[in-house]
């Protein structure tokens, strides 16, 4: 018995990449759509019926008017926008979140694909905060740096076509500076903090890639919890894991620097943990693809997991 797919808006960035790491696989098939009944509305909603699971790569409103045209009780959803990630009934699409979120997900109908930067921040902070090293009341900030391809069509343009509308030759550039970014929300209650932490975004020239810091000042925080615990609680958390691994602690001392490309275009999730017991300061770094664990990696991922299907199928080791 084979599963059916469709990937409702598979002709942008995300849905090709998730088309690429489900070709040629005999336990699925996809449904597909000309481009003229892609904007037929009745063929559309045919297809999101039709399926078993649909994997939305739309914009917040029109993956919200996608769900509303499933009419029956099976079809399984996992939305790859922002418009679900914190709405009440939607299942949060990060399996290593929590020690029971695979079983979670595994018994849900609709999941909610987490964002790229979000996934780094919490996959550094949620086992801290599960072991009370990290108060949930602690200021906490967020460093970021994503590829260009983040952005979508758009920003892709702007740094590959010199005659597009904000064409641009720029190397490094800080964005939402209002600090009111949409991922925030999703960072502070799955994280399960108090207050929502403050967040740097900055894209870079380079297509893919991604890199998310937390600083911590240990000397100031209760308890002064050390390096060591740190990098102990991250390991136990992420052990076993085929996907999220913890660099060992000397890299920490003997690693010059991170690339943002440091997983290549991967589904893997790198976490690190440098610091100086000296001067009390951690800095947690978390590495990946933002296309890969950030959006159509972690997108897959979630569809095996509703499918019974291996975890890893399908994906970039």
């Amino acid at each position: 018995m084979t599963i059916s797919v469709f990937i409702d808006g598979g002709a942008g960035t995300t849905g090709l990449e998730i088309r690429e790491r489900l070709a040629g696989r005999a336990e699925l098939s996809l449904i597909t759509l000309s481009d003229a009944d892609r904007k037929d509305a009745a063929a559309r909603k045919a297809a999101l019926n039709d399926a078993d699971v649909v994997i939305l790569c739309l914009p917040d409103d029109a993956a919200r008017e996608a769900v509303a045209l499933i009419d029956n009780d099976r079809t399984k959803v996992i939305d790859a926008s922002t418009a679900h990630r914190i709405a009440t009934g939607w299942t949060y699409g990060f399996p290593e979140l929590e020690p029971d979120q695979g079983e979670k997900l595994a018994a849900t109908r609709y999941v909610a694909n987490p964002g790229c930067y979000p996934t780094g921040y919490l996959a550094l902070l949620r086992p801290l905060l599960r072991a009370d090293l990290v108060p949930l009341d602690w200021p906490l900030t967020v460093n970021a740096v994503s590829g260009y391809s983040g952005g979508g069509k758009a920003m892709i343009a702007a740094f590959e076509q010199d005659d597009a509308p904000d064409a641009t030759d720029t190397a490094f550039r800080a964005y939402a500076l209002s600090l009111a970014h949409k991922h925030v929300p999703e960072m502070q209650i799955h994280g399960g903090t108090n207050h929502p932490p403050l967040f740097a975004p900055a894209v870079a020239r380079v297509y893919r890639g991604m890199l998310v810091e937390v600083p911590l000042q240990l000397r100031a925080m209760p308890g002064r919890p050390s390096v060591v615990s740190l990098h102990d609680a991250l390991s136990a958390a992420y052990a076993g894991s085929q996907l999220v691994s913890v660099h060992p602690l000397v890299e920490g001392l003997t690693t010059p620097s991170i690339d943002i490309e440091q997983v290549g275009a991967t589904d893997k999730l790198e976490l690190f943990v440098f610091g100086n017991e000296k001067v009390g300061q951690a800095r947690l770094v978390a590495a990946l693809d933002n296309l890969g664990k950030g959006a159509a990696g972690a997108a897959v991922q979630n569809l095996n997991i509703l499918a019974g299907l291996p975890e890893t199928a399908g994906l970039r080791l």
